[in-house]
């Protein structure tokens, strides 16, 4: 059995996760990670994408839009704008909004923020590999 390390994921509204972990990967502003207990303290930025929670014997994943994550030796807080479960997740509503983003940045209108239109995109590109299958 892996050692286990206390997980906690807060959103604005509310609690969205608490559990024991035995990893957990993320991508933040440098890049992908992963933690397992024991971990050298660390925080770091959180950008756009899947978050994995390996607790014993599954790893459940969700969309994890930006935050902070502070990495203890026996606890991680991640403190997140945005966390969905895939069923949480509209994927229609992504897909649409995949498409506007993209649309945004090809046709590059003046006025068009072309740094909003890129957020807008890997924020729906997040939630849509959140619903995969």
């Amino acid at each position: 059995m892996a050692d286990m390390f206390k997980l906690q994921v807060i959103t604005p509204d509310k609690i969205f996760y608490q559990g024991e972990a035995s990893m957990v990967e993320l991508t933040t502003t440098e890049g992908d990670i992963g933690v397992y207990a024991h971990h050298i303290p660390m925080t770091a930025i959180v950008a756009p994408g899947l978050l994995k929670i390996h607790e014993e014997g599954q790893v459940r994943k969700a969309s994890l839009i930006a935050g902070f994550i502070q990495v203890l030796q026996e606890e991680i807080t991640i403190m997140a704008e945005v966390a969905e479960w895939p069923e949480e997740i509209d994927a229609r509503r992504a897909e649409e909004a995949r498409i506007r983003a993209e649309r945004r940045i090809r046709d590059h209108l003046k006025g068009t923020d072309i740094a909003r239109a890129e957020m807008a995109l890997r924020r729906a590109l997040v939630r849509l590999e959140a619903t995969a299958r």
